[in-house]
């Protein structure tokens, strides 16, 4: 899936110990899109040389294209949905209009 919008929010790192003894690194950030209906998406960013990156180059206000997957996972009988980002781009730029003219010269 991929949207497109503007960051508004770049939550703090978080890093720790897997149960398999391996370390991991992720951070989040708050996306605005300029729909009307669901317009704001929270966004994950695994793994240390991804949260990296994102944070190198990445800044707020920043208007973005996002490639990401919905991920749910179950705990408990309870189900929890993730939106894992695993590709960000700054957004093209949008194309200028071109205005023929229609005089002859």
């Amino acid at each position: 899936m991929k949207v497109t919008g503007n960051i508004v929010k770049i939550l703090e790192t978080v890093s720790g110990v897997s149960k398999a003894d391996k370390a991991w690194k992720k951070t989040s950030f708050i996306l605005e899109t300029s729909e009307e209906y669901n317009n704001t998406y929270c966004f994950e960013v695994f793994g240390e040389e991804k949260v990296d990156n994102f944070i190198k180059f990445n800044k707020v206000g920043q208007e973005v294209d996002v490639d990401f997957n919905v991920q749910t996972n179950e705990y408990k009988d309870k189900y929890y949905t993730s939106l894992q980002a695993w590709k960000i781009f700054k957004a093209e730029a949008k194309a200028a209009e071109v205005v023929e003219d229609d005089l002859p010269f």
